[in-house]
């Protein structure tokens, strides 16, 4: 396959970016989209240019690093995938591809294809987990829970933490990663001791990093790769309704 490829390049959060436009050819319909990047950034650096800066660790979809739109889409043009996982048989040869960075005030550009996302670590650290002992695991009956709360929590716990839902949204809002994050442990046992100071504390802080206000278009549900629900902001809602009142 030949492509035209349209890139976003920036130095730092501080300065200007701007597209630039390269050519790359000989490309395997069945190489990811990060290998073509690769082979990019080779002949890139073998002529003495700067290579595209993008993220990406594990490659296999569960990390949530490789954020970037492609074509206007975050992750890609495919369904429940990370730009990891998509291929490049989903392009016809030919083909202009733009790719660009998340676009929120929240996720700075650190530099190309990068942005920091640590604002997500931000939202974790106030409330977003539960204090229990840790060490060996319990025995699996020692705490009864429903199957029905155990397969929904384990639902909310596939979130990845990539941005997709952020990157989608027109507001920019983190409502579907919060609420992924307080539903999973909402729903369960050990969870519920700090309920009502997670929802409230995880809300403010979305808020105070700069995320927007969600108006349930449903972008953030269709673009996220591991179908987090919107039933999970519905949970939100509730859980800082009932911090709110009680």
């Amino acid at each position: 396959m030949d492509l035209k490829l349209k890139i976003w390049r920036q130095k730092n959060a501080s300065e200007r970016g701007r597209f630039v436009n390269y050519k790359i050819s000989n490309i395997s319909p069945d190489s990811s989209f990060l290998e073509m990047l690769d082979v990019l950034n080779e002949e890139l650096i073998s002529f003495g240019e700067e290579p595209v800066v993008f993220d990406h660790d594990c490659r296999e979809g569960i990390c949530g690093t490789c954020g970037m739109y492609i074509n206007g889409r975050p992750h890609g043009p495919d369904e429940l995938i990370t730009a990891c996982q998509l291929h490049m048989r989903k392009f016809r040869d030919g083909e202009t591809i733009v790719i660009e960075p998340w676009r929120a005030r929240a996720f700075p550009v650190i530099k190309d294809l990068m942005v920091d996302r640590s604002a997500f670590d931000e939202l974790m650290q106030d409330s977003g987990y539960v204090s229990v002992n840790t060490g060996n695991a319990p025995d699996a009956n020692t705490i009864p829970v429903q199957k029905e709360q155990a397969d929904l929590s384990m639902d909310a716990a596939t979130c990845i933490g990539c941005g997709a839902c952020v990157a989608a949204c027109k507001n920019a809002s983190a409502m579907l990663f919060v609420s992924a994050k307080v539903s999973h442990l909402a729903l369960l046992p050990q969870g519920r001791v700090e309920a009502k100071k997670r929802a409230a504390l995880m809300v403010a802080k979305m808020d105070a990093l700069g995320f927007g206000n969600c108006t349930n278009t449903g972008a953030c549900e269709a673009e996220c790769p591991k179908g987090i629900k919107l039933t999970n902001i519905a949970r939100l809602n509730r859980e800082y309704y009932k911090a709110s009142i009680f």
